[in-house]
C-alpha cells in the first residue's frame, strides 16, 4: 500500500486508513484483530478512532489489541475529542473538555501519546484561542505528536492554522466527509488544506455505505446500517437525488469488472488533495473487499464520467 507524507510532518501514512467506528459495538475483539492484521499485512498503518466511538469502547478494544497482540510502533493512531456523549451528543471544544478527553483516550488506548489528535467538530460557542491552548498543551506535553481538525469549515481551520503557526506548530491534517455523493469539501476545505500544507483525510468515502451498491433505495434489515446507531447516518443518501450517482458507480464498476466499493474508494483515494481515505467494516470478510482498492487506480475516462455524474 502506498505511503504518503502527512502534511509537513515526518509521518508517512497509508493511502487507506482503517476506521474503527463500529469496534467494540458491532465489531468484536476477534474480528477487529483479524482486520488489523490484514491491514498491516497489506502495508497499512493509519488507524483512526475517536473518544465517542462506542462511547469509548472502540479505543478500549484498540488498547486491548496493543496490549496483547500488536506493536504500537507499527501504527499511526489518530483519535478525536471535543464531543460530549449524550442523546444527542453535543460539541464541546473547550480546553477543559478537550484535555479531559485526551487523558481518557490515552488511558483507554494504554499509550503515552496520540500520533495525530483531532478536534472532532467545530464549536461555534468556544473562542478559537481556548481550543488553541488545549492543542498547544497537548503538543508541548508530548501527549499528542501532531494535531488536526475534523468537520471544520475552511475559514475556521484557517484561523486556527494561523494562530498555531505563530508558535511554530501546524494543523497537520484535516478530516472531512468526502465521496462521490458528497463533494462539498471541494468548494473550500481542500484548498485551505493545500494552502496550509495540511493533509486531507477523507471519512466515509463510500457515501456512508450507499456506494457499495447494497443500499440503493432502502436499508436491508440484516445490515449494520439498520442498527439504531447507524440508520440515521445512512438514510440521507438514499433519496432519489443520489440515485444517478449510485447508478454511475455501478455501471463503471461493471465495465471494469470491479466491485462498486473498489471503484468508489479508489476514486476518493486518488482524488486531488487527498492523503488518505478512511473506511472500516464490521467483519474481516467485508474488510478484505476494502483492501482491493489499495493499489487500484481509476482509469481516466471512468474518473471523468464519475466526476460529471456527481457534479
Amino acid at each position: 500500500m502506498e505511503k504518503r507524507r502527512l502534511g509537513r510532518t515526518g509521518l508517512m501514512v497509508s493511502s487507506l486508513g482503517l476506521g474503527t467506528l463500529t469496534w467494540g459495538r458491532d465489531t468484536d475483539l476477534e474480528q477487529a484483530s483479524q482486520q488489523l492484521r490484514m491491514f498491516l499485512d497489506a502495508g497499512g498503518n493509519l488507524l483512526d478512532t475517536a473518544a465517542t466511538y462506542g462511547e469509548g469502547e472502540s479505543e478500549k478494544l484498540i488498547g486491548t489489541l496493543l496490549d496483547e497482540e500488536f506493536s504500537r510502533e507499527d501504527l499511526v493512531i489518530c483519535s478525536k475529542a471535543g464531543v460530549r456523549a449524550g442523546d444527542p451528543p453535543s460539541v464541546d471544544a473547550s480546553r477543559a473538555n478537550l484535555l479531559r478527553g485526551l487523558d481518557q483516550t490515552l488511558q483507554r488506548l494504554g499509550t503515552a501519546y496520540i500520533d495525530v489528535w483531532f478536534v472532532h467538530h467545530y464549536d461555534p460557542f468556544v473562542r478559537v484561542e481556548e481550543t488553541l491552548t488545549a492543542l498547544e498543551m497537548a503538543l508541548r506535553s508530548g501527549r499528542a505528536r501532531y494535531v488536526g481538525v475534523s468537520n471544520y469549515p475552511a475559514w475556521a481551520m484557517a484561523e486556527l492554522a494561523v494562530l498555531l503557526g505563530q508558535d511554530r506548530y501546524e494543523v497537520a491534517a484535516v478530516q472531512g466527509e468526502y465521496s462521490l455523493v458528497n463533494r462539498q469539501v471541494e468548494d473550500e476545505v481542500l484548498a485551505a488544506a493545500e494552502h496550509f500544507d495540511s493533509s486531507f483525510i477523507a471519512w466515509s468515502p463510500l457515501g456512508r455505505g450507499v456506494l457499495t451498491g447494497k443500499y440503493q433505495t432502502s436499508i436491508p434489515p440484516d445490515s449494520r446500517a439498520a442498527s439504531q446507531h447507524l440508520q440515521g447516518f445512512v438514510s440521507p443518501y438514499l433519496s432519489a437525488e443520489y440515485q444517478p450517482i449510485i447508478e454511475a458507480v455501478l455501471a463503471g464498476a461493471e465495465g471494469l469488472e470491479w466491485e462498486p466499493l473498489k471503484l468508489a474508494l479508489a476514486w476518493v483515494k486518488d482524488a486531488p488533495g487527498v492523503t488518505s481515505a478512511l473506511t472500516g467494516a464490521r467483519s474481516a470478510g467485508q474488510f478484505a473487499a476494502v483492501l482491493k482498492a489499495a493499489d487500484a487506480h481509476v482509469p481516466h475516462q471512468i474518473r471523468v464520467a464519475l466526476n460529471e455524474a456527481s457534479e
